[in-house]
C-alpha cells in the first residue's frame, strides 16, 4: 500500500486499515512511527483562526446562550483565562469573531449594523491588551451591503483586523427573509473584499425551521451536528456555482471542520454536473477548481485524521489552516490529536502556523 511521503500515509491506506492497523503493519516508515508513538508536549506556535467570543449586545440570542455559566465566561474571556488556554493548546496566536448566529440574526438594518461596529471596537479593544497573541475579524452587516463593506473597510484600515467572518446567511427585515451571497446585491461588497485582499471565513448558522422541515421535531440534527454542515456546504456551492469567482478571481474564502464535507464530495458533485440532464451552473469552470484555487479549509472541530487525509488529498496542505472552535471545542484535544496526527514535520508546520501567516500577513 502506497505512502505518501516518508511520513504520511495516504487516503487509501486509511481507508483500508486505519492508522493503528498502518502501524501494526509497518505501513508508515520508521520516522512516522516514532512520532506516533512517542508523546511530546504540544507544539508551540500554532495559529488557530476560528476561535469564538461573545459579548453582551450578542449573548442572549448567541450559541453560547445555552451553555453554563463557566462555558459562557470562557467566551467572553479575553483576557488572561483565554492566554492560559491558548498556552495549554500550544497557540501562540488567536484570530478572533463573534460567535454566531451573532449579527447575521439581527433583522433589524440599523441595529445590526450599529452592533456589529460594537463588536468590532470591543473585540479591537482587547486585542490592544494582548497585541501579540490576540487577532480579529470583522463582524459585518450584510443586511446592508454597502454598510458591511464600508466597516470592514474601517476594521482592516484602522483596527488592523485579518478580515471578516460571517456566520451564514442573513436575515433582514422579516425574521423569515434570508439572503444569500451569491446575490445580485452583494457582488460590490466582494469587490470590496477583493479590493481589500482578505479572506472572508464563512462560518455556519443553523437553518430556520420553517425553511428546513425535514429537521421538525428532530432539533439535534439543526446546529453542529449536521445542519451546520449542511447549510454551509450549499452555501459554498452556491457561491462556486454562480460565477462569483470567475468575476473575483482573487477572492479568498475559508471554510471550517475540514471543508464542510465538500472534499470529500467534489468528484462527485463535478461529475454529476457534466452528466446531469437538468440545469448546470453558471461557473465557467468545475467546482472543484473554485475549492483547490479559492478557498482555505481549516481543521476546527473536526479532529479526525483520516478525513484530513481525504482533505490534504483533494486540496493540498497549502490550503489547510489549524483552528480548534474554542471553546465549543477544547484546545488540549486539539492540540493532541494535531501535534501527533502522522504528518511530515514540514506539513505540520505550513498546517499549523505557516499557511496561517501567508495568508493574513502576519
Amino acid at each position: 500500500m502506497p505512502i505518501n511521503g516518508k511520513t504520511e500515509i495516504t487516503r487509501r491506506t486509511f481507508m483500508q486499515v486505519g492508522s493503528g492497523a498502518a502501524l501494526a503493519t509497518g505501513v508508515l516508515s520508521s520516522t512516522a512511527k516514532l512520532e506516533a508513538a512517542i508523546p511530546s508536549a504540544s507544539s508551540p506556535g500554532k495559529i488557530a483562526v476560528e476561535e469564538h467570543f461573545d459579548f453582551p449586545a450578542t449573548a442572549g440570542a448567541s450559541y453560547a446562550a445555552p451553555g453554563s455559566p463557566e462555558f459562557k465566561r470562557q467566551i467572553q474571556d479575553l483576557g488572561s483565562g483565554r492566554i492560559a488556554e491558548m498556552d495549554r493548546g500550544g497557540v501562540e496566536v488567536c484570530i478572533l469573531s463573534l460567535v454566531g448566529p451573532g449579527i447575521q440574526a439581527i433583522t433589524d438594518v440599523r441595529q445590526a449594523t450599529e452592533v456589529a461596529r460594537q463588536a468590532n471596537d470591543h473585540l479591537a479593544e482587547n486585542i490592544g491588551k494582548n497585541p501579540k497573541r490576540l487577532k480579529g475579524f470583522a463582524a459585518v452587516a450584510l443586511q446592508d451591503p454597502q454598510s458591511a463593506a464600508q466597516e470592514l473597510v474601517r476594521c482592516i484600515k484602522e483596527l488592523g483586523f485579518c478580515g471578516a467572518l460571517v456566520n451564514g446567511f442573513t436575515q433582514s427585515g422579516q425574521a423569515d427573509s434570508i439572503s444569500f451571497y451569491d446575490m445580485p446585491q452583494y457582488r460590490d461588497f466582494w469587490a470590496t473584499v477583493q479590493q481589500l485582499d482578505v479572506p472572508f471565513y464563512l462560518h455556519p448558522r443553523a437553518a430556520l425551521p420553517e425553511h428546513q422541515p425535514a429537521y421538525q421535531g428532530h432539533a439535534w440534527l439543526t446546529g453542529s451536528v449536521w445542519g451546520f454542515t449542511a447549510e454551509t456546504s450549499v452555501h459554498a456551492l452556491r457561491l462556486m456555482g454562480s460565477g462569483l469567482f470567475d468575476d473575483y478571481p482573487k477572492l479568498k474564502l475559508i471554510l471550517g471542520h475540514l471543508g464542510e464535507g465538500l472534499p470529500c464530495n467534489i468528484w462527485r458533485i463535478d461529475n454529476r454536473i457534466s452528466r446531469t440532464l437538468g440545469s448546470r451552473p453558471k461557473a465557467n469552470r468545475p467546482i472543484a477548481q473554485y475549492l483547490r484555487q479559492n478557498f482555505y479549509i481549516t481543521t476546527s472541530g473536526n479532529f479526525r485524521t483520516q478525513t484530513l487525509t481525504e482533505v490534504i488529498d483533494e486540496v493540498g496542505t497549502d490550503r489547510i489552516l489549524y483552528s480548534v472552535d474554542f471553546p465549543f471545542e477544547d484546545m488540549g484535544v486539539a492540540a493532541e490529536w494535531f501535534d501527533h496526527a502522522p504528518l511530515s514535520e514540514a506539513n505540520r508546520l505550513k498546517i499549523g502556523r505557516a499557511n496561517a501567516q501567508q495568508l493574513f500577513h502576519l
